[in-house]
C-alpha cells in the first residue's frame, strides 16, 4: 500500500471476511472445549487402552485424525503430544514414532472436512462447496492417508514395533505433568460444548453456510454464566487472525504484478483440469510458501477452470497432505516437535521425513486418482 501497488480500498476489501469469520467461531468452540477439559479427558482415557506399541499407535492415529477433521488439526496436536509423550515415558517406549504419527494422521484426518484446517476453510468461504460434499469426496483419501501413516511409521521404525510385550501402565489414566494435569474440569461446559459442536455438525449437514453455522454454534456458547467470555476470548489466536487477513492483502498485491500475470499465463496451458501436474504443483508451492499461502496464490487458477469444483477439492487435498512431506511442512509438525522436545522426545528432521516423504507421496497420488475418478 505505501509503494502504491494496492489502494486502501482495494486492501480492505481483498480481506475475505467470511472466512476470518469461521475461524474465529471455530476458535470458540474449540477453546470451549478445552477449557472444559473435553480433550483432556477424551485422550487420556483413550490412550490408557493400548495394550502393545501397535495398538497404541493405532489409537493415536485414529484418534488425531478423527478428531483433527472435526475440531481443527492444530489444536489436536496442542492437546495430545503432552498425553502421548507422557504414555511412552510411562511405558518406556520410543516416543518418536508416535509423535511423528501424532502429526502425520491430524494432517490427514483434517484434510476430509471443510473445518479441518485453515486452507479447507478458506477453500470453503470461497467455493461455496457444501460441507457434505468436502465429506464425501476427501473422506476416503484421508482415510487412506491415516492408514499410511500408520503403515508407514511401523515400517521406517520396525525395532520399536517388533515389541510382542504389553506396554507398562503405572495407573489406570494417562496424566500429564506441567499445566495440563491441574486443568479444571467444567462437566458443565464440557456438555454444552459438545452439543454446540453437534449443533454445528447438523447445521453444516443440513446445508446452513459454513461461517453462518459456525457463528450459530459460538454464540451459543458465549451465552453463559459459568465461564465468563473474557476466559474464552484469551484462549482465541488473534494473532492467526491478523495474520490472514494480511496473507489476503499481500497475495491481493501479488495477484496485481505482472510477474504473476506472466506466470500464470505461462501455466495456464497445463493447469487445464485438476490433474497429476496441478497436485504436483500444489505440493510444491505449499513447502515453498507454506499452505495457506498456496491456496491463496493458486485459487485463480482453480477458480479459471472449466468446472471448479474438482480443482478446489484437489487444491485442499494436495496441500494439507503436502503438510506432511517435511518437520517443517505445517504448523502441526511444529507443534509436535516443540512440545515433545520440552517432555525430553527429539524428532529430527530426518526422523521425519522418513515417514513423512513416503506418506505425502502416496497420499498425494490416490488423493488425485480418486478425484479424477469420481470428476
Amino acid at each position: 500500500m505505501v509503494l502504491g501497488g494496492l489502494s486502501s480500498a482495494e486492501a480492505i476489501a481483498a480481506i475475505d471476511v467470511e472466512t476470518l469469520a469461521l475461524l474465529l467461531a471455530m476458535m470458540i468452540i474449540v477453546a470451549n472445549l478445552r477449557v472444559s477439559g473435553f480433550f483432556l479427558i477424551a485422550g487420556g482415557r483413550l490412550l490408557s487402552i493400548a495394550r502393545s506399541p501397535r495398538m497404541l499407535l493405532a489409537i493415536v492415529v485414529l484418534v488425531s485424525g478423527i478428531l483433527s477433521a472435526l475440531f481443527l488439526n492444530d489444536t489436536i496436536c496442542l492437546m495430545f503430544t503432552p498425553l502421548v509423550a507422557e504414555m511412552t515415558r510411562r511405558s518406556g517406549a520410543d516416543g518418536r514414532p508416535y509423535l511423528i504419527a501424532l502429526a502425520t494422521s491430524a494432517n490427514a484426518g483434517s484434510c476430509a472436512t471443510s473445518i479441518g484446517n485453515p486452507q479447507n476453510m478458506l477453500i470453503a468461504s470461497q467455493s461455496g462447496i457444501h460441507f457434505g460434499t468436502f465429506v464425501l469426496a476427501l473422506g476416503l483419501p484421508s482415510l487412506i492417508a491415516m492408514l499410511l501413516s500408520y503403515w508407514f511409521t511401523i515400517a521406517m521404525f520396525p525395532r520399536e514395533f517388533r515389541k510382542t510385550a504389553q506396554l507398562k501402565h503405572s495407573s489406570n489414566h494417562v496424566s500429564v505433568s506441567g499445566e495440563a494435569a491441574h486443568s479444571e474440569v467444567h462437566t458443565a461446559l464440557m456438555y454444552k460444548s459438545l452439543a454446540a459442536a453437534g449443533l454445528l455438525l447438523i447445521l453444516l449437514l443440513a446445508g446452513v453456510q459454513t461461517s453462518l453455522a459456525a457463528l450459530i454454534a459460538a454464540a451459543f456458547l458465549l451465552i453463559t454464566r459459568r465461564v465468563h467470555p473474557e476466559r474464552i476470548f484469551a484462549e482465541i489466536d488473534f494473532t492467526l487472525l491478523v495474520f490472514f487477513s494480511g496473507l489476503f492483502v499481500l497475495t491481493a498485491a501479488v495477484a496485481k504484478t505482472g510477474a504473476f500475470s506472466d506466470a500464470m499465463a505461462w501455466l495456464g496451458p497445463y493447469l487445464r483440469h485438476p490433474g497429476g501436474l496441478f497436485a504436483g504443483s500444489i505440493v510444491f508451492i505449499s513447502n515453498l510458501v507454506s499452505n495457506v499461502p498456496a491456496v491463496m496464490l493458486l485459487s485463480p487458477a482453480a477458480k479459471a477452470m472449466g468446472n471448479p469444483q474438482p480443482a478446489w477439492l484437489m487444491l485442499a487435498m494436495a496441500s494439507t497432505f503436502a503438510g506432511n512431506l517435511t518437520l517443517l511442512g505445517s504448523v502441526a509438525n511444529l507443534i509436535v516437535a516443540e512440545q515433545g522436545q520440552r517432555s525430553g522426545i527429539k524428532i529430527g528432521f530426518l526422523d521425519y521425513l522418513k515417514v513423512g516423504l513416503p506418506v505425502t507421496v502416496a497420499s498425494v497420488a490416490f488423493g488425485t486418482l480418486w478425484l479424477e475418478f469420481i470428476h
